[in-house]
């Protein structure tokens, strides 16, 4: 196994920092991936600590408490990875302005591995000047807030995570989970990782460039009727020619009215949308043993289409996806969440 562990003689140290009002999930998530690789690997290889500036019980922002170190007690060893979860705006500013974190968090970040945030954390880290220069990624709904904070940091809004660096951030709750998983990889390798996801019945592992949201469900959630049902069956039928004179007899619309109600409905032109979903649903055939032309023509693509769209999209090339993946490696952070948009 060609697992970073093996050159450590002890546990590695993941601190995750809680305050009051934390997004519970942004603690949970890291800190159950982690358990279950201590499992996987049959050893206590990661030493997880939850802190908050005083120690004690923490209430999160849905009222449950989680019973903290506070960071004054932590041992002076190296701490491996730091994790700052997120919040809602009045939680952030009073961790932001709180004495004892602007003193430890820079202090202890300089000699980590890995420094990192889920969700709003980035803001933290923002505000404490640990990411200047730094592409990151956070929650949807704080991007161009971060972005018109502090103009120095590339906001990468489509990203779960992004990694730049020994700085690791993650997109909304959730996505604390996907990239906690990629350290995990990043540590022990692909097949530990597997063995985390499916100890916790994920039902997928996601790559950091994945978009926080998909075309399918960004449009089933904007589209008035009678897009919706159009959209499921463009899904289902993604092999045949769907061109605006198709789709708008389908929608029982004269083709200008059909463009322009289906562009205002979605936010994309019919092509582009049509692509994008080509696209999502090669994604999930080229992670297969279909072999690449049978993926191209169960999208409606020509190979070179495919190939080229695939890799404006996703940053790299299907066969160089599947090989990535198969091999247990991940594209290159600079690509994380490189796709253009549709």
């Amino acid at each position: 196994m060609n697992c970073y562990f093996l050159t450590m003689p002890k546990s590695l140290t993941m601190a995750l920092l809680a305050y009051d009002g934390f997004q519970l999930l942004d603690v949970t998530g890291p800190v159950a991936v982690f358990a279950a690789a201590n499992h996987a690997l049959k050893r206590n290889a990661y030493r997880v600590e939850v802190l908050s500036p005083a120690g004690g019980a923490v209430a999160s922002d849905c009222g449950l408490a989680v019973q903290t170190r506070a960071i004054a007690r932590l041992p002076d060893g190296k701490i491996d990875t730091l994790l700052i979860a997120g919040a809602e705006e009045a939680a952030l500013r009073a961790v932001i302005a709180n004495t004892a974190v602007r003193r430890w968090v820079p202090r202890r970040a300089a000699h980590a591995r890995r420094v990192g945030s889920v969700c709003s954390g980035t803001f933290v880290l923002a505000a404490l000047g640990l990411i200047n220069g730094r592409r990151v990624a956070t929650h949807w709904e704080a991007c161009n807030a971060l972005t018109a904070l502090y103009p120095g940091i590339t906001v990468d809004p489509e990203a779960l995570y992004v990694v730049d660096g020994k700085i690791w951030t993650s997109a909304g709750v959730t996505t604390g989970i996907d990239m906690a998983l990629a350290m995990v990889e990043a540590d022990c390798g692909a097949e530990v990782a597997n063995a985390v996801a499916r100890r916790l019945v994920l039902y997928a592992r996601r790559p950091g460039y994945q978009s926080q949201f998909s075309p399918l469900l960004n449009a089933r959630i904007q589209a008035e009727s009678p897009f919706a049902d159009l959209i499921d069956w463009m899904q289902n039928n993604l092999d045949r020619p769907l061109d605006v004179p198709t789709l708008a007899a389908r929608a029982g619309l004269g083709e200008r009215n059909f463009y322009r109600r289906f562009l205002a409905a979605t936010g994309s032109s019919p092509a582009h949308f049509v692509e994008a979903l080509r696209l999502e649903a090669a994604r999930t055939l080229v992670d297969g043993d279909l072999p690449l032309k049978g993926v191209a023509a169960k999208v409606g693509l020509t190979p070179i289409r495919l190939n080229n769209a695939f890799e404006r999209r996703f940053g790299v090339a299907p066969r160089l996806f599947r090989a990535m993946h198969r091999t247990g490696r991940t594209p290159s952070p600079n690509r994380s969440g490189g796709r253009s948009s549709p």
